[in-house]
């Protein structure tokens, strides 16, 4: 299937799709949504490959040098992160929340050091079992269970979950986008190599850093064809959503390599061929 048939058929797909129409700005945000789980997928990948075993006798050769270019953690994290204490109380916390309009926080103990995540969900469970303390049937024993301990917090420790899962600041922001799609985590607090808080990270942060908007794939793909093409006007270059399109005249014989070229640049989803042969 060509790219203009793969692209046609994704939006297709979405206009049949049963259920609430779409919103008018909905199908972009798919869109994105779908190129960052490719990146988290890239990224799950690359953990999954085992580094290969060298012949005995032969030189393991040195481990490349990162490009310079590679987005870190460091690079997207929110200075200074909001935190509480543990000693906190229960209201204390949910006011914090409220306040930094944010569903969750790293709990510190007196030296920074993260201990647990304390979010909204840890806070429901307390208020749930506060206003409705009995449930009867299996079902509500199997409720009142789980969410025992949380019923009887009342610090920002006592209500925690633990152990935080956090990443480190020169992770790859690849690596730390496939953490919290492993996690379903929306923040993550980013500690130093001793666990002390130093910054947190959002997806939504993760997910700006890896998927870059239109313009920036269209100026990155305008100077490929500038390069590859002897006349730079000849090609125009349009993007949206990640879709090139490119138009124009040109020889029949540059396109192929011209399409597989723009194929290979990071973000673009598909290339729609609208150039007219010469």
């Amino acid at each position: 299937m060509s790219d203009v048939e793969h692209s046609s058929a994704q939006q297709e797909a979405r206009r049949t799709t049963p259920g609430r129409p779409w919103a008018p700005r909905e199908e972009p945000r798919q869109d994105a949504l779908g190129r960052y789980l490719a990146a988290v997928a890239t990224a799950a990948s690359a953990r999954s490959v085992e580094e290969p075993h060298p012949a005995p006798g032969r030189q393991v050769p040195e481990p490349p040098v990162p490009e310079p270019a590679t987005l870190r953690v460091r690079d997207v994290m929110r200075v200074p992160a909001t935190s509480v204490p543990g000693d906190m109380p229960f209201l204390d916390v949910a006011r914090a929340l409220a306040r930094e309009q944010v569903s969750a926080v790293p709990v510190v103990d007196a030296d920074d050091h993260v201990i647990g995540v304390v979010s909204e969900s840890d806070l429901l469970a307390k208020a749930a079992v506060t206003a409705e303390p009995h449930r009867h049937g299996p079902v509500g024993r199997l409720w009142q269970h789980r969410l025992y301990d949380k019923s009887h917090g009342e610090t920002a420790a006592t209500l925690m979950t633990f152990p935080p899962v956090t990443v480190h600041p020169a992770e790859r922001v690849a690596d730390a986008a496939w953490t919290a799609a492993r996690s379903r985590l929306k923040r993550l607090p980013v500690t130093d190599h001793r666990g002390r808080l130093v910054g947190v990270v959002s997806r939504s942060d993760l997910l700006r850093a890896l998927i870059r908007d239109d313009d920036e794939i269209r100026t990155e793909v305008a100077s490929l064809v500038a390069r590859h093409l002897p006349d730079p006007h000849a090609v125009r270059v349009t993007v949206e959503n990640g879709v090139v399109t490119l138009t124009g005249r040109l020889e029949t014989s540059l396109v192929p390599e011209l399409l597989a070229t723009v194929r290979d640049v990071d973000d673009v989803v598909g290339v729609v061929d609208e150039i007219e042969a010469d």
